[in-house]
């Protein structure tokens, strides 16, 4: 299989070159997708995800949060279960359903902690499930885990 040239930049003050995909990533950080309809909780979500260097898109309720999946294309999707039009787990199931969006990882942040209610996130598709009240700590360990930087 032929492979593909990468190309080099060398700075004058490294001592290594630095290839172009290594700093792609900082100009056009990851997008997560953050989707509740709580806009405090959004807003503290964002506000956390920015100052860790991702670029966040927001939605107050299932429906724009779907539109704004298949329009822009995240590399992950952080969502509420409880929200207006289409909750978070028929949300997360259609989103799966679709091959134009299967791939986008699903993070459930929600307040529905019971083993029940994590056990059916799972079922509809999330990657993990993480419950309010939360540590941004935990938020930004478990979305590095599902979506790191500079990749």
């Amino acid at each position: 299989m032929p492979q593909t040239p990468t190309t080099e930049i060398t700075f004058s003050d490294a001592s290594m070159p630095w290839a172009v995909g290594d700093w792609s990533s900082t100009i056009h950080p990851p997008t997560v997708l953050v989707a509740d309809n709580d806009e405090g909780i959004r807003d503290l979500i964002a506000f956390h995800l920015r100052a860790a260097g991702y670029h966040t898109l927001e939605a107050a309720d299932g429906r724009t949060a779907m539109a704004l999946a298949v329009n822009e294309r995240p590399q992950l999707i952080l969502l509420d279960v409880s929200m207006p039009g289409l909750d978070g787990l028929g949300f997360c199931y259609e989103l799966h359903s679709s091959p134009q969006t299967a791939d986008i990882p699903v993070m459930i942040v929600s307040s529905h902690g019971a083993p029940a209610d994590v056990d059916l996130g799972h079922i509809v598709g999330a990657e993990d499930y993480l419950v309010k009240p939360f540590a941004s700590a935990e938020l930004l360990r478990r979305v590095q885990r599902l979506l790191p930087l500079g990749d």
